[in-house]
């Protein structure tokens, strides 16, 4: 294995190439002795004064500067980077100084808590949600300072219980009752044609038609509303030339139950759910959102073909009651009228006392309200 070249310069014998040549020409001729080898002290001694002879390295070019210099290149490198991150932040305040303002007043960490969903209503609430920041609902976030921003989408809000026997009808009767009742909520009030103003067939083929009278009660509110026969009172609809839906989610929550009927082989599928729709008017240009909230309470009823006068698969409607929240009070066309801040006011003014339209801790009061009541929030 090969030694560094210093070492090769001390093991070498001390003889110069003349005292060589010249040995070799007296071995030839027989005269003379061979070059005598150093001893070990004096290749020390050579290899010291030969070290001591040699340049030592500059004071800018030694170990010691080269280190120093690799970490003052580093530091250069860190102080460069943090300028550069320092000056992209000072840009992105100037864009978004929200992001800044949030973070200090602790706005960022409740929007995070705002969004986390709930879990499942089972049980009637025992107060309305709580405050949120009232940011105003945007194109791309129209549920942002709504509590519906922590409720579920879509039909997954509408929660079913367990299914058991009940006055006299079976687990699979209560079970199929449930789903029907669930399928009516949702094409009344989530279906694309039902929100579009069309007739709800989806919704009207759940209803058995052994209740004609009912179902042409039905049938003539969608031709011709009145107030007292509104099909708001059942199904939610807006005109598509004046409005349209914010993207693809309604948010939803509410919960079902059941109760014995009034007589054996009877019984009540109970609804409360709360739907909030966001829309924007339809002209071009349009970016204004508004959130309608929609309350219903319905009591479907379900009884045994064998002992009742029933169509089996079928349910009824036994009653329900509507709360419409930011929707036109004095106007009875069966559309939903959502008001916008660029509206010229029309009819009577809101008044009495505020109220909340997500509040859930109280059922709703029955009969048609009189005047305008007035919102806290939507």
């Amino acid at each position: 294995m090969a030694n560094d070249n210093h070492n090769d310069d001390d093991d070498r014998p001390a003889v110069s190439d003349e005292e060589w040549a010249r040995f070799m020409e007296q071995a030839r001729t027989g005269a003379g002795e061979a070059p005598q080898e150093p001893s070990a002290r004096a290749r020390m001694v050579t290899a010291r004064l030969r070290a001591e002879s040699a340049e030592p390295p500059g004071w800018r070019t030694g170990p010691a500067w080269q280190e120093m210099q690799g970490r003052g290149r580093g530091k250069r490198r860190l102080k460069a980077a943090a300028a550069v991150v320092f000056i992209a932040a000072l840009a992105l305040i100037a864009v978004r100084p929200e992001l800044v303002i949030d973070r200090v007043t602790g706005k960022a960490g409740r929007e995070e808590k705002a969004r986390e969903p709930l879990p499942a209503e089972t049980a009637r609430p025992s107060a309305p949600p709580s405050a949120v920041d009232p940011d105003r609902p945007t194109l791309k976030e129209p549920f942002k300072g709504s509590p519906a921003l922590q409720w579920a989408d879509g039909a997954a809000g509408i929660e079913l219980p367990e299914a058991q026997a009940v006055g006299g009808l079976s687990r699979e009767q209560v079970a199929e009752a449930l789903e029907k009742a669930k399928q009516f909520l949702v094409s009344a009030n989530l279906d694309p044609a039902t929100l579009r103003g069309e007739r709800p067939a989806a919704a009207l083929e759940l209803l058995d038609p052994k209740l004609k009278d009912e179902l042409d009660r039905i049938e003539g509110t969608l031709t011709a509303p009145t107030k007292e026969n509104d099909p708001l009172h059942l199904f939610t609809r807006v005109k598509p030339a004046e409005l349209k839906p914010v993207g693809d989610v309604v948010k939803v929550r509410g919960r079902m139950w059941v109760e014995p009927g009034k007589e054996a082989g009877q019984a009540n599928v109970l609804a409360d759910v709360t739907f909030v729709h966001p829309f924007v008017k339809a002209k071009p240009g349009s970016d204004e959102v508004a959130r309608s909230i929609v309350r219903r309470e319905v009591t479907f009823s379900i009884a045994d073909p064998r002992k009742w006068q029933a169509t089996a698969g079928k349910i009824w409607l036994e009653k329900y009651n509507v709360d419409l929240a930011n929707s036109a009070c004095d106007v009875y066309d069966g559309y939903l009228h959502p008001t916008f801040s660029d509206d010229a006011r029309t009819g009577p003014a809101p008044s009495g006392t505020p109220v909340d339209p997500y509040d859930r801790s109280k059922s709703i009061d029955s009969g048609v309200p009189e005047g305008c009541g007035t919102l806290s929030r939507t």
